[in-house]
């Protein structure tokens, strides 16, 4: 503790250098202090560069911290201030009017699923949606697997004519 009190002044000018801020360096001074208060310093050989270690670690530990801190405070006020879900940047979601376009292709896609005879739709939906393979709806339906290749054979047509 008599090393702290010697180099104190030390300690705050070589951190004021480094962080630009007196108080910043204050700051590390002061931790540096609580950090010597709850150690053994009697196996330590070189006390001065103890110190100015343990300053180091605390300065880098600091600017972490106030990295993740602004991490932070940027997530939340993306999240609840712009309503953008954070990881999302505007630059990476498609346009209001490409989102429109795809909304309509979308409900053009739906309407023509809607259209097709009610087996073959089945059929398809079975297969695209709810991921069962063909021998599988073969044996829901009751009906062969040919049957099941023939019903997606004229879902797929019909929905390739379909104008996107």
């Amino acid at each position: 503790m008599t090393l702290y009190l010697a180099k104190r002044a030390d300690l705050v000018r070589f951190f004021a250098a480094r962080t630009s801020s007196p108080g910043e360096a204050e700051d590390i001074v002061q931790d540096i202090f609580l950090k010597l208060s709850s150690v053994d310093d009697t196996g330590i050989e070189n006390g001065a560069a103890y110190l100015y270690r343990l300053g180091s670690n605390v300065m880098l530990d600091r600017a972490r911290a106030r990295r993740r801190a602004t991490v932070r405070d940027d997530a939340y006020y993306r999240t609840h201030r712009t309503g953008q879900p954070v990881g999302e940047d505007e630059a990476d979601l498609p346009s209001p009017e490409a989102r429109l376009d795809a909304k309509q292709r979308l409900d053009r896609l739906v309407r023509s699923v809607e259209a097709l005879p009610p087996q073959c739709r089945r059929v398809f939906t079975m297969h695209k949606f709810e991921d069962r393979s063909y021998a599988e709806i073969a044996t829901l339906l009751g009906i062969s697997r040919s049957a099941v290749e023939k019903h997606m054979i004229t879902a797929l047509k019909r929905l390739s004519e379909h104008k996107p």
